[in-house]
């Protein structure tokens, strides 16, 4: 594909020289010519061509960042341990108030069994 553009712009180049060297030709006129007939399109062309390339490259960052986020999350202990001293009942609370928020700020991830949730 590159290839095919480079030689495109080659033709483009070397139709803007002759546009320039003519006797009724300008730099103008040849800049022009590359821009629109040579620049232009190809930049156009490799950008259409070069879609599938970028789609399948962002649905590999976007299934590789999932895998990571489910193995983090399956990494997750389903409680965190607590300490021993829990003679009050306000400590007690507290950590029972702390598991449930860990719990709620878990991601849940669609491909996991109901059982985890």
């Amino acid at each position: 594909m590159y290839l095919v553009a480079i030689a495109w712009l080659y033709v483009a180049m070397m139709m803007a020289v002759a546009e320039a060297i003519h006797p009724n030709g300008t730099w103008l006129g040849a800049i022009v010519t590359f821009l629109f007939y040579g620049l232009l399109p190809t930049v156009l062309v490799v950008y259409v061509m070069g879609t599938p390339l970028r789609r399948k490259a962002r649905l590999a960052k976007e299934s590789e960042e999932a895998a990571q986020a489910r193995s983090t999350y399956l990494a997750m202990p389903n409680e965190p341990p607590t300490s021993k001293a829990t003679t009050s009942s306000v400590v007690t609370d507290e950590s029972q108030a702390s598991n449930q928020t860990q719990a709620a700020m878990r991601p849940v991830l669609p491909s996991e069994p109901a059982s985890r949730r």
